[in-house]
């Protein structure tokens, strides 16, 4: 039984990674329908928040620590580096670019937040053991299948019919300077974005430590985040026309949005980072691109390319790598902890017995 419950971390963060890759497809007919981001992300985070609420309330009731100005200060900095201006940077690129190009740069998400804890001592690499070794070859090995799922586009593999095949891109509307110029624009945002979502998992590996409350501290993050989008938005556009959604659909995305994407998604990648450590759930976040093309191909006709499959294979190699020598520095800890007790209860026993013996 023990052995299973190492391995709940894992299936979690896969059916995480499964949520998101659907959330991103859904995101797409979104954009197409022009609905602003701001609009999206307040109604996503709105809708998590009355969700969660209740959830908190009753679970966490007997267990909450109490909410300093220090721990509100932190989940209301949670809020816009997770979620906010992260949401907000990821969904212009995707317009700006594509969503598999911003799928692609997620992919660097496992290898910034390694590097960006190693300053801070969450992480640690010990190339004189083998576990450090696997932590090091594994992030390289993510970098170079990133850079190839980023920059490597490849002959297509699959040959869909004029009928079938719809492309994806409005670009042959617009100048070539134009879409240059918004791909530049839609690039840099995304890079934002993903040093932001590798920020937020190193400061929830903070907040954790000094609020264990999962579904608390995710309820007052999105509430947060709420009030943050709608603020900007009505500082941007007072139009009530723009909250209102064009079609079912995409009231369909908002609520799978806000109680899947940012309601148990983020409770269960807060459970992660506090189990796990940071590096390890931001490892997973390459396979939601593998995921999002298992729904892209079949379903919506989106074309793979050789690029794609390559990268996707050499991520995956790169993840295991990683994930291996996480866990037998997990195991080494643990090792070492039981030697440790061992040790003690072996001195308190000596110790008992020298006193029994004195007269």
């Amino acid at each position: 039984m023990k052995s299973y419950v190492e391995w709940y971390p894992i299936f979690i963060m896969l059916a995480i990674d499964f949520a998101f890759a659907i959330s991103n497809i859904l995101l797409k007919k979104i954009i197409l329908d022009g609905m602003s981001h701001l609009v999206f992300i307040t109604y996503r985070q709105s809708i998590s928040t009355i969700f969660l609420a209740p959830i908190a309330f009753f679970l966490e009731r007997n267990t909450r620590p109490k909410l300093t100005p220090q721990i509100l200060c932190n989940l209301f900095l949670s809020a816009i580096v997770g979620a906010s201006l992260t949401q907000y940077l990821f969904l212009l690129g995707i317009e700006y670019t594509s969503a598999t190009f911003s799928c692609a740069f997620v992919n660097m998400v496992p290898v910034i937040t390694f590097l960006m804890a190693l300053p801070f001592g969450l992480e640690t690499i010990n190339i004189k053991h083998g576990s450090g070794i696997a932590k090091l070859i594994g992030t390289l090995i993510c970098v170079g299948g990133a850079f190839i799922l980023t920059f490597y586009k490849g002959i297509p593999l699959i040959h869909f019919s004029d009928l079938q095949y719809v492309s994806p891109s409005s670009d042959a509307a617009i100048s070539s300077s134009k879409i240059k110029e918004r791909w530049i624009l839609g690039s840099l945002a995304l890079f934002a974005g993903t040093f932001l979502w590798s920020s937020w998992f190193l400061l929830q590996s903070f907040i954790g430590n000094r609020y264990p409350c999962k579904y608390s501290s995710t309820v007052i993050m999105t509430f947060f985040s709420a009030i943050q989008s709608a603020i900007l938005t009505l500082s941007i556009d007072r139009r009530l026309s723009m909250w209102i959604p064009r079609e079912k659909i995409d009231m369909l995305t908002i609520i799978y949005a806000g109680l899947i994407g940012s309601g148990m998604c983020y409770v269960g990648m807060s459970w992660c980072v506090k189990k796990r450590g940071p590096v390890f759930t931001a490892a997973f976040s390459p396979l939601v691109q593998i995921m999002a093309a298992m729904f892209d191909v079949p379903i919506l006709h989106e074309q793979l390319h050789l690029g794609s499959v390559i990268g996707s294979a050499i991520v995956i190699a790169g993840l295991y790598f990683l994930l291996w020598g996480k866990n037998r520095e997990m195991q080494k800890v643990v090792h070492e902890t039981e030697e440790k007790k061992d040790k003690e209860l072996t001195f308190k026993d000596l110790e008992t017995n020298s006193e029994s013996r004195i007269p």
